[in-house]
């Protein structure tokens, strides 16, 4: 699980911003959204332009060095805050595996230049570069070779050297490791519209209709559409050697995506990565509902609450989803003036099961403190 993220001179983050998953409050309703200490579920709101996408691609950063999965560099340009207060972007990411905590550390010119990078695994640093002067080490029992084998000025990331070329000794500290790489192996962010616009996760740009039909999920994908409203007889097909998915009505049948309503289309695009989630790690997904009725956001909310082992934010300024029957305060946060915190945090009021969060949050309780 991430247990803490910041980010510091990172695009519209001059300052430090930390976005704090593992200290959730001792609420005694939705517990199943707590694991390992760490917040499961939760809904980031904040007004336009106070860096709710920033905040996803600084968290998912991580992708553009550790992994070879897809990524959205062309969102990385402007990388450094305009500010010029610093020549280079911080990140730390705080992990935890059961018992076990890894930190991860680093500094960046731009997406693509490491100036320094740390990894510690229970307060022991095992990884350690300083890509200026060329120096470092690696600390993991099995990787000892790696040191005299990597010129001293690669720019490759040695915590994913050390992943890609090493054999490493079965014991505690090298499985946290592993499982430390895997987590981030399986980030995956995406945007509510673009069928193209995701990263982390997988590779390549399958369609929308592909994934589905590949998956062999068009009978569930017809049943979730019609839990929202949405009547279809779908099958699938293929067309010019490629899976499509065709509607069925009396007289003609046709290609779901020509005829599909905007937020129809949109619904999709979720179905085709929720599918997928359940063997994610960590999902980010902008703007999840711009194109939902209000119900549909919700219904999509609860959808995403039964996933299991996986920790999923998404960001809307759908109010109406502020509510304890969907999640709880711990779970709400809110991004504004460079800072991310939990309502739970924001106002001195104990907030218990039957308020109205909703009404409060309209009503300026959670202007912060």
């Amino acid at each position: 699980m991430l247990k803490k993220f910041s980010v510091e001179n990172f695009k519209g983050f001059r300052d430090k911003i930390i976005f704090d998953t593992g200290s959730p409050s001792n609420y005694s309703f939705h517990s199943e959204i707590i694991a390992n200490g760490c917040v499961t579920k939760g809904i980031i709101y904040g007004i336009n332009s106070c860096g709710k996408s920033n905040l996803g691609l600084a968290i998912f950063d991580i992708i553009t060095h550790l992994t070879e999965k897809e990524k959205l560099l062309k969102s990385y340009d402007l990388y450094l805050n305009m500010s010029g207060r610093k020549s280079f972007a911080e990140f730390e990411y705080v992990f935890v595996f059961g018992e076990h905590e890894v930190i991860y550390k680093y500094k960046k010119t731009n997406a693509n230049t490491l100036q320094e990078e740390s990894l510690s695994i229970d307060e022991k640093e095992i990884v350690y570069f300083d890509f200026v002067k060329g120096d470092g080490f690696t600390r993991l029992e099995g990787s000892e070779a790696l040191n005299a084998t990597i010129k001293s000025n690669s720019p490759i990331s040695r915590v994913k050297y050390v992943s890609s070329n090493s054999i490493l000794t079965e014991n505690t500290e090298n499985l946290i490791f592993k499982k430390f790489i895997d987590f981030v192996e399986h980030m995956l962010l995406f945007y509510s519209l673009d069928s193209r616009g995701y990263e982390g996760f997988m590779n390549g740009t399958e369609s929308i209709a592909e994934g589905i039909a590949n998956s062999g999920k068009v009978k569930e994908f017809e049943d979730f559409l019609k839990e929202n409203g949405i009547v279809y007889n779908l099958y699938s097909c293929e067309v010019d050697g490629k899976k499509s998915i065709y509607c069925r009505f009396n007289n003609h049948d046709v290609n779901f995506f020509k005829i599909a309503s905007t937020g129809t289309l949109s619904l999709a695009l979720f179905y085709y990565w929720y599918v997928r989630m359940q063997e994610a790690s960590f999902v980010f997904i902008d703007e999840f509902d711009a194109f939902y009725h209000f119900e549909l956001s919700e219904s999509v909310e609860k959808r995403l609450r039964t996933i299991q082992g996986v920790q999923i934010f998404t960001t809307t300024h759908n109010t109406d989803l502020m509510s304890n029957d969907l999640l709880r305060p711990d779970c709400y946060f809110i991004l504004k003036d460079n800072k991310i915190k939990a309502i739970s945090d924001l106002t001195e009021k104990e907030l218990r099961f039957a308020h109205n969060l909703q009404k409060m949050y309209k009503a300026g309780a959670f202007n912060g403190r």
